[in-house]
């Protein structure tokens, strides 16, 4: 059954992520977000078949390759479930037993994802995602007070860097949408479509799966973002924000792996406070 603890194997055919010692919920988070996101007519997401405390096991996705075709239907979808909205910018996916954060990162080391309720997108982008994130960093000795410094110094230009896009209501966000977190899969007619795994969902802004999207090179890019201009266009001016969006998951990069992604947040940093 979702959402219970079943000792033993994965059920036959399921896939199992497993972490002894995994943060109290985390797979009860995860199972939340994919369930949230599952909207009529919204991209398929990867199904709960059930989910403990170390564990979680998911239905089996049979492997295609991406197409043009069904990256143009992945961002006409998209647009769909972001449209389905949130209560909140910071909105997490209710859940039993629910705390005020979920994780965003890799199984082995998530860091703590804030959620909440705020009335506007900058005032949640900066408190709960750029000044964390980087206050993280610093902890971690991998980030310094100038880039601290220079972050504070982001988070004040939000409103104008957010530009005509700051009015957005939340929209209900995969939250962790990089190429590697979309699967694409055979249809029972031999097509392909793209499916949604490992989620950060949340309530937030349009825009940032769109730059997530962007940040590792997901394939057949200007197909998917085509289809979802067709369903809902985008403030004018969103290709300059791109790499706004894109700030906050190069820094939890940062943060992880140090080296060249720590080059580049302090880079982007630099550009986004003006300097």
């Amino acid at each position: 059954m979702p959402g219970t603890e079943t000792p033993g194997s994965p059920a036959a055919g399921a896939f199992r992520k497993a972490r002894t010692g995994a943060p109290p919920g985390f797979f009860a988070a995860e199972a939340a977000g994919l369930r949230w996101l599952a909207v009529p007519g919204g991209p398929r997401v990867v199904r709960v078949v059930a989910a403990g405390e170390s564990f979680l096991d998911l239905e089996h996705v049979d492997r295609s390759g991406p197409t043009r075709g069904a990256a143009h239907e992945l961002g006409r979808r998209l647009a769909a479930l972001h449209d389905a909205g949130a209560p909140a910018f910071g909105a997490l996916p209710p859940r039993a037993g629910a705390s005020d954060h979920a994780w965003f990162g890799p199984l082995d080391d998530p860091l703590p994802m804030a959620g909440g309720a705020w009335d506007d997108w900058p005032s949640f982008y900066a408190d709960a995602r750029v000044g964390p994130v980087v206050a993280t960093g610093r902890e971690r000795g991998v980030l310094t007070a100038d880039d601290e410094a220079a972050a504070a110094r982001v988070c004040a230009r939000l409103h104008d860097l957010a530009g005509p896009a700051a009015d957005d209501v939340p929209a209900r966000l995969h939250g962790d949408l990089w190429s590697g977190n979309v699967l694409w899969a055979r249809t029972p007619d031999g097509g392909t479509e793209a499916v949604l795994i490992d989620p950060a969902a949340h309530g937030g802004h349009r825009e940032t799966d769109l730059a997530m999207l962007a940040l590792f090179g997901a394939p057949h890019l200007e197909e998917i973002l085509g289809g979802y201009a067709e369903e809902h266009p985008l403030a004018p001016g969103w290709q300059d924000r791109v790499a706004l969006h894109q700030l906050y998951p190069l820094a939890v990069h940062a943060v992880l792996f140090g080296g060249s992604y720590v080059r580049a947040t302090r880079s982007l940093l630099a550009t986004l406070a003006g300097a």
